[in-house]
């Protein structure tokens, strides 16, 4: 009866990492068709600190940070800023001619609802 059970329980594991494997969402979905196609998948870089964009992107990616307040402000200290936009979107493949660009504020400043353009 023990082994009965236990087997039970493991097929019962098994379908429930099916179903939850099944219902994944559009991100990962894009990270997997990235992945396959052989670009390595954006991070998610919002809300967090700007170094971190500095330390997980490849030294070869173009990168285009600038100040998504609207005021041109410098970006000179890193760790005083922190995402708010970014493109291309977390999942995307990073292609090695596409450059990404980053919309910072100063940590503390709320990140604006909506951005309708982003300066390349």
């Amino acid at each position: 009866m023990k082994r009965g059970a236990l087997i039970g329980a493991g097929a019962a594991l098994a379908v429930a990492a099916v179903a939850a494997g099944a219902a994944g969402d559009a991100d990962s979905r894009r990270s997997r068709r990235a992945a396959r196609a052989g670009r390595p998948p954006m991070p998610d870089f919002r809300g967090r600190a700007l170094w971190r964009v500095f330390t997980r992107l490849d030294h070869r990616t173009r990168l285009d940070v600038h100040d998504a307040s609207g005021r041109d402000r410098r970006v000179l200290w890193p760790p005083r800023w922190r995402v708010c936009t970014q493109y291309p979107a977390a999942g995307a493949g990073l292609d090695r001619r596409a450059t990404v660009v980053i919309g910072v504020l100063r940590k503390g400043e709320p990140c604006p609802h909506r951005v309708t353009a982003a300066r390349r």
